[in-house]
């Protein structure tokens, strides 16, 4: 793997930590419903009402062991403020370390189903959910099983793992290491929360501490909770690889080509199958980090985020 790809994947992380992005005045914003397997669920979040006016809204999605404060999202957020672009920044279920109920998975649309459904956000005309990592391959599966929600107008799903079963391979690479175990930290925090709340979680937070591998997880901690019967089987229930082809929703799909932890031998497979509405672009970048100058073809100021907005101008 190129030296550069690691470069662009752990610059913005650092920076981030040194200085993270100034974001706009927010509101508190939460949701609750009833799980059928759960019981009740809480989702958190911050509103960023930019203008009276409720034509569009984007809802940003953070990726596995993220949160509505990663660096991307934070990023993310800004270049909309600065656009005037109202967005919500969501946890998924457990992401805000808060403990509760249950925590989420890949292929776990609920919580963008609540979210879409709830009276701040159907209050807009249009909505257009921007996922990062997980949180890209959790919006493109929500757009594949919800193709006639009446406000959706697009996804923007950035370095999505799309087929799990090779990407679970390729994280659990020993070249993957800091990753790995960067992630499998932060699994951990959503766990032992939720663990603090429910006496009925497949393992002890200690037995989970001591897992070394993606798969592992998968298949001790995610499938035996939400009912799949190996992680193998998690991986083929849920992963969003089956439904590009017939994907209506028009959807920008943006590919680091030296991803360091979802490589493009990964992705390339399942968009070369891909329908006409997903609108795919593989670009110089890490693992959602880019440089400041990327070009994804659309006119107007240069970077990921400025571009993406511009996209979702145009595909508006």
């Amino acid at each position: 793997m190129p030296i550069r790809g690691h470069l662009w994947t752990f610059a913005p992380f650092v920076a981030a930590h040194v200085r993270p992005a100034r974001v706009a005045h927010s509101t508190p914003w939460s949701r609750s419903f009833d799980d059928p397997r759960r019981g009740a669920v809480t989702l958190t979040g911050r509103m960023h009402t930019m203008s009276p006016r409720r034509d569009r809204l984007v809802i940003l999605v953070h990726g596995l062991g993220g949160s509505f404060e990663s660096h991307y999202v934070r990023t993310a957020s800004r270049t909309l403020s600065r656009r005037g672009v109202s967005h919500l920044r969501i946890n998924l279920r457990g992401a805000d370390r808060k403990g509760g109920n249950d925590y989420y998975h890949a292929g776990l649309v609920d919580d963008l189903e609540a979210t879409l459904s709830c009276p701040e956000v159907s209050a807009f005309r249009q909505v257009f959910l921007w996922g990062s990592s997980l949180g890209a391959h959790v919006s493109l599966r929500f757009a594949a099983l919800r193709e006639e929600h009446p406000s959706l107008g697009g996804v923007i799903a950035v370095c999505p793992p799309l087929d799990l079963a090779p990407g679970a391979v390729e994280i659990d690479h020993w070249s993957r290491r800091p990753y790995l175990n960067h992630m499998l930290r932060a699994l951990c925090e959503i766990y032992a929360g939720v663990a603090a709340h429910r006496v009925d979680v497949p393992i002890s937070v200690e037995r989970a501490k001591k897992i070394r591998s993606i798969r592992q997880w998968d298949d001790e901690v995610v499938a035996p909770w939400h009912g799949f019967a190996s992680a193998q089987d998690y991986y083929a229930k849920v992963s969003v690889a089956p439904h590009l082809p017939s994907m209506k929703t028009p959807s920008l799909v943006v590919v680091g080509r030296d991803d360091p932890m979802i490589p493009t031998r990964v992705v390339h497979p399942s968009l070369a199958r891909a329908s006409k509405a997903i609108d795919a672009r593989t670009v110089p970048g890490g693992h959602v980090g880019f440089s400041s100058s990327l070009d994804l073809g659309e006119k107007g100021p240069r970077g990921i985020d400025e571009q993406i907005c511009t996209w979702i101008d145009r595909a508006g």
